[in-house]
């Protein structure tokens, strides 16, 4: 993924806090000699703790093809990508252009959390990461806690397998127009606030968010 200077985070903070608030994304690993990468789409939970990057904790079916590839080299991408709009050229044009000398383009946020991972075969450590998990996306509580060996969910560990992803490495990137000049931004911002469709709102959040960063 490509990051220019004024795409990148501002600082750990922008992209933990994004992390919190987004929490389904793409895990890629690698394949096999002779066969390509795997990518599976899930929800995950990222812990800021531990170490400087923190770590993810997800869980996926015993039958997913994709166990082999990632025993043979635990090294795997977790891509969380929201927030994207498409703009079209007029809302991007220069100060004084015509309108049909604006460029297209997207509008967007990822963070891509390169990590180690580590199987969680265990059935209380698993039990206890699918507690976790629904602890952060179920907060108000409602569902029996998983316990090894215990009704209702125990017997339903075994068809499961943990993955706890320790976090090495962050690119994170905000694509909201940071290299066009403060009026052309407010256009889009208007633009968006008009529009008001899939992801318009959100998209125009984080643009006057850093542009506001930036006075």
């Amino acid at each position: 993924m490509l990051i220019h200077p004024w795409d990148a985070a501002a600082d750990d903070t922008e992209w933990r806090d994004w992390l919190a608030r987004h929490d389904f994304g793409q895990l890629a690993v690698n394949g096999l000699p002779g066969d390509p990468p795997w990518v599976q789409p899930a929800h995950f939970r990222y812990e800021a703790e531990p170490g400087p990057y923190g770590r993810v904790l997800l869980h996926l079916a015993r039958p997913n093809p994709l166990w082999h590839a990632l025993e043979a080299d635990p090294r795997v991408v977790l891509s969380v990508v929201d927030d994207y709009v498409y703009a079209p050229g007029p809302w991007t044009a220069p100060v004084g252009a015509p309108t049909e000398h604006g460029t297209p383009t997207s509008y967007y946020a990822a963070v891509q959390l390169r990590c180690t991972a580590r199987v969680v075969d265990d059935p209380a450590e698993k039990a206890e990461l699918l507690n976790r998990q629904v602890a952060h996306f179920q907060p108000e509580g409602g569902t029996a806690p998983v316990a090894a060996g215990e009704a209702p969910f125990g017997r339903l560990l075994s068809g499961l397998r943990g993955l706890s992803l320790e976090v090495t490495e962050v690119r994170a990137k905000f694509k909201y127009a940071g290299n066009k000049p403060a009026e052309v931004r407010a256009r889009i911002a208007d633009r968006l606030a008009e529009r008001a469709g899939p992801g318009d709102l959100a998209a125009r959040t984080h643009q006057l968010r850093r542009l506001a960063a930036e006075a």
